[in-house]
């Protein structure tokens, strides 16, 4: 086996960190990349550069040429109505990308899942690895999440190994996308809190997802999924108030909306958005309500047993990192 390893997704929030922890680890590193800028990126972190798209085969086969290793961090991570575009990323990308690593000659790949893929609208409390999949997901992210996951896992064997990780709520240092949001909708006045917000979460230090990614990949059996997370869980309210604390953003002022009436606007935002074909929808959907509204929580220990995995950073540590890099700003 060669130590190339060439990651989908290279230029994105996961995929730049895992970049960045494998180059320093001495791999040769290669990422897929879209466009110009994209490539650019991924060279001033220290890997190579490749064109293609999870929508070209072909491309995909060249780009993984004499690689041994993969980790496929590509998704279309909407949550709002599902879109075409999210099919076809997370379906038929996945598909692609899994058939071009057979064809390859890839020999271990790690699919980074999500924990959204059992989201179904209800409390999730200590799920491990056997938490079915719902029938009826919560919304399309959900549902072709859940989807990209059965390919992935179908594509193990006859000599390539492919390992599913599922972290919960990434946040960290160099976020682009989770921190962002939050500090606009706070300060737009859009954040309320749901029901109080005393119910619990686990999350994912962007730290923590990489060491799960390097552990899966060289420990992980195929054919296996691990949930990785911060190690404990927190209330929701309280951790989206530190994390906006890090920003100098003050969430005191924040108000509590009853879970009835969330209820009430989601299925009325909905019934519009299906009525109009997406044209009207409301401010809040069932895959957004499933993802921040109710209980998350994971249980790890598989990762811990199988893997040896234990958080390198502590949610204290990555709130005090996140608080310096805004000083620095």
């Amino acid at each position: 086996m060669t130590d190339t390893l060439l990651i989908t997704g290279a230029s994105g929030y996961l995929g730049r960190n895992i970049v960045r922890e494998f180059f320093a680890r001495g791999y040769a590193v290669r990422g897929l990349a879209r466009s110009d800028a994209s490539a650019d990126l991924i060279r001033q972190l220290g890997a190579e550069p490749v064109s293609g798209d999870v929508m070209d085969k072909a491309s995909l086969e060249a780009a993984m040429q004499g690689a041994g290793m993969l980790v496929h961090a590509a998704a279309d991570t909407n949550h709002g109505r599902t879109t075409r575009a999210q099919e076809q990323t997370n379906l038929e990308g996945t598909r692609n990308v899994y058939e071009a690593a057979r064809a390859a000659g890839i020999k271990r790949a790690v699919h980074i899942s999500t924990e959204a893929v059992l989201m179904d609208g209800k409390p999730i409390v200590n799920a491990d690895e056997t938490w079915p999949i719902p029938s009826k997901p919560a919304g399309g992210y959900s549902r072709t999440k859940a989807g990209a996951e059965r390919i992935a896992l179908a594509a193990n064997g006859n000599g390539m190994e492919v390992i599913v990780m599922r972290p919960r709520f990434v946040w960290g240092r160099d976020d682009t996308t989770a921190l962002p949001q939050l500090v606009a909708a706070a300060k737009s006045g859009k954040l309320a809190w749901f029901d109080g917000g005393t119910y619990l979460t686990s999350t994912t230090h962007i730290a923590n997802v990489v060491e799960g990614v390097r552990l899966c990949l060289e420990k992980g059996r195929g054919g296996e999924i691990y949930f990785i997370t911060d190690g404990d869980d927190v209330p929701f309210r309280q951790w989206i108030t530190d994390l906006l604390a890090t920003q100098g953003v003050d969430a005191s002022g924040v108000k509590s909306v009853p879970r009835g009436l969330i209820g009430a606007v989601v299925s009325i935002g909905e019934f519009l958005g299906t009525l109009t074909g997406g044209a009207v929808a409301g401010p809040l959907g069932r895959q957004e309500y499933a993802t921040v509204g109710n209980t998350v929580t994971l249980n790890i220990a598989k990762a811990q047993r199988e893997l040896g995995y234990s958080p390198i950073i502590t949610r204290a540590q990555g709130l005090a990192e996140l608080q310096a890099q805004a000083a620095r700003a």
